[in-house]
């Protein structure tokens, strides 16, 4: 067994054998939170209007003589957000529902017993990359080449949460190094996005909608609830010295931030008019 704030050998066992029902109720778990998304992300398709954001990329103007050129916006395209806010809702749904299926919930309960969910990561590397560019835009940043880099910022950050599940499969003692490198590259689109925010906020000429703020505000908490539940299940407080107590937390997060996000969103642009 695992002492307190310590990681395991590859060759060790983890813990003694965990109970088939824990399994069971892990898995219907699983397989409901999958459906609940699943149901949203049809609705969002369903219910959602046509509202789309731009898209917009810059190049060197013509140069005034004596004078550097400057950067010209353009407009490459529109983003609607409907699809891609039911997009995240569908791959975490997809996600849970395949970890639920009988030829997929044999490897995973292997690996819930080794305190690693391969899954998991690679499911919110794209789903929580896509809504922090949802954020952003919506924030105003609407310049693709910075919607692509906080895109793949975000996955580094979801990354090293892999990362730190593998590296302490080999360590006696918990190494923080990849969960740090990961807290560096999550907060660096959150920074972003607040300078594009405030600058939108304190010019008296706009008027941000109010649910803008609750976005910023209730989903920038989420993000840091995910890195507060790794802490707590690494350093093996109360419940938290259970895995699958953390795992479960992780679900619960998954589906509250997406939920919130795209209903969120949906109130504020995408409702019929």
């Amino acid at each position: 067994m695992l002492s307190e704030g310590k990681g395991y050998t590859m060759d060790e066992e983890r813990e003694p054998q965990a109970p088939e029902q824990r399994f069971k109720r892990l898995r219907v778990f699983n397989l409901v939170t999958g459906l609940v998304l699943l149901v949203e992300a049809v609705l969002m398709l369903a219910l959602s209007n046509n509202y789309a954001l731009p898209v917009t990329t810059h190049y060197l103007g013509k140069a005034v003589p004596g004078s550097f050129p400057l950067p010209v916006a353009r407009q490459v395209g529109t983003l609607r957000l409907g699809p891609v806010v039911a997009a995240f809702l569908f791959i975490s749904a997809a996600a849970l529902l395949l970890i639920a299926s009988p030829g997929i919930f044999g490897w995973y309960r292997r690996k819930m017993l080794k305190h690693i969910n391969y899954a998991r990561w690679i499911e919110y590397a794209f789903s929580s990359s896509i809504m922090i560019v949802v954020i952003a835009m919506l924030a105003g940043m609407y310049d693709l080449s910075s919607l692509i880099l906080i895109f793949f910022l975000n996955m580094m950050m979801i990354l090293f949460g892999l990362m730190m599940e593998l590296h302490n499969q080999t360590t006696v003692k918990t190494n923080w190094t990849a969960f740090g490198f990961g807290c560096l590259a999550g907060i660096v689109p959150w920074v972003v996005i607040a300078l594009y925010f405030v600058s939108a906020a304190s010019n008296p000429a706009n008027k941000v909608p109010a649910f803008v703020y609750g976005i910023m505000i209730s989903i920038f908490i989420f993000f840091n609830i995910f890195a507060v539940n790794m802490v707590l299940q690494y350093k093996k407080v109360g419940p938290w010295r259970d895995y699958l107590f953390g795992e479960k937390v992780y679900i619960i997060l998954s589906l509250t931030a997406k939920s919130v996000l795209a209903w969120q969103v949906f109130a504020g642009t995408l409702r019929p008019k």
